[in-house]
């Protein structure tokens, strides 16, 4: 399927019910490379893409990573919907302690990489993307929850304006090409200040290396209700779409409030504070257990891979997507989909209403071709959700 054509999650996901019930090496420098003749393009034939290259040495209390940030897996087609960049090699260059020390109380910066990687791309958590593209609101967009689509690709990843590749959730590329996840530990990076990445994966006793591995659960949860009425705020329930739509509960799952957690792993049988990243909120921690390293600032590069806010009071940059508990609300049009079965407008799909879906469906079909359309199960434009898809 065509990426740029690809439906909304919960769309599809109503649809299908109803229906069913690295890279290529460059030349290194062969003279003989020179006396070839040059081949003309072939039709079809994939571009030859940059190779990952990343080295991560020690020099005195530090591990150097120093990379190209592209990816030793292929990476999405860029630009694509949601994402107009093209991924260029970069020149990252990241220092790390290798003795980090927890801070007295979590660590926040605004506009640095969160951590980097073991194929020395970065990751990044955050977005640029504002309710009504005011920052002052403090409602901040979701990269990976699937109501507003930044263009990430298939390994939770996108660009920013200026070429770099990062990730926002698990890199799930990464991990396939560590030999998969669940039969051990899994470490993925290192964190701005030094401690240790894993996947989600950890240990069921985190002092007992011989305990069975299984996934570790967030300790942050979506709130309940609707959001505070506010004038300068999106209104409607907390659904997910917004970071300010979860809250953190001590103690809830296995891990703290910067999504990590103390404990043995393969690389420090000893025990040492590492950090979990997972497929449900935050993803990617949001803060640090330790003070991140000078090295991660990106100085004035807006976060998130979009570039500079678009104007105050328009739609945000991405593609707005209807999503679980999606609804009408100020700042944003009503989702034909949603509103079609959601008969009673209680903002729930109850299991009375899924059974009527087929006939509900049906009434979104304007030109009677027995099928939907994006222009027909889409928002209508102007409406605060963005254009429709090219």
């Amino acid at each position: 399927m065509n990426a740029s054509r690809k439906l909304p999650r919960l769309d599809l996901a109503i649809l299908l019910a109803v229906t069913v019930g690295a890279g290529a090496h460059p030349d290194h420098g062969d003279p003989a490379a020179s006396l070839l003749p040059i081949a003309a393009p072939v039709p079809g034939k994939a571009e030859r893409k940059p190779a990952n290259s990343v080295k991560i040495t020690i020099e005195g209390d530090f591990r150097l990573i120093e990379s190209n940030g592209w990816p030793d897996h292929e990476p999405g087609e860029f630009p694509r919907r949601g994402n107009p960049n093209t991924p260029v090699p970069q020149k990252h260059s990241f220092r790390v302690p290798l003795k980090p020390v927890a801070a007295e109380s979590p660590q926040r910066r605004g506009g640095w990489w969160w951590g980097v990687a073991i194929n020395g791309v970065p990751f990044e958590p955050g977005t640029g993307e504002t309710w009504n593209n005011d920052p002052r609101s403090g409602w901040r967009y979701e990269a990976a929850t699937g109501f507003l689509n930044l263009g990430l690709d298939e390994h939770n990843a996108h660009v920013q304006p200026n070429g770099s590749y990062h990730y926002h959730a698990l890199p799930t590329g990464l991990v396939e090409g560590l030999g998969g996840d669940g039969k051990k530990m899994l470490l993925i990076g290192w964190a701005a200040d030094g401690f240790p990445v894993y996947t989600g994966m950890a240990h069921d006793d985190a002092k007992d290396p011989k305990s069975a591995l299984r996934k570790m659960k967030s300790s942050y949860r979506l709130k309940q209700g609707p959001r505070p009425e506010q004038a300068d705020g999106p209104g409607g329930n907390h659904d997910g779409r917004f970071s300010q739509d979860f809250e953190y509960v001590k103690d809830l799952g296995d891990l703290d409030e910067c999504n990590g957690r103390s404990g043995v792993t393969p690389e420090f049988p000893e025990g040492t504070y590492y950090y979990c990243v997972g497929a449900e909120f935050p993803f990617v921690g949001r803060m640090w257990h330790g003070t991140p390293d000078e090295s991660f600032n990106k100085g004035d590069r807006p976060p998130g891979g979009q570039g500079r806010p678009a104007p105050l009071g328009g739609a945000p940059r991405g593609s707005l997507e209807d999503g679980p508990g999606a609804g009408p609300g100020p700042g944003r049009g009503p989702m034909p989909v949603i509103d079609a079965l959601d008969l009673n407008k209680d903002r729930v799909i109850d299991a009375a209403e899924l059974a009527k879906a087929a006939e509900s469906l049906r009434k979104l079909d304007k030109n009677g071709d027995g099928q939907l359309s994006a222009e027909e199960f889409r928002p209508a434009p102007g409406r605060g959700m963005g254009p429709p898809p090219e």
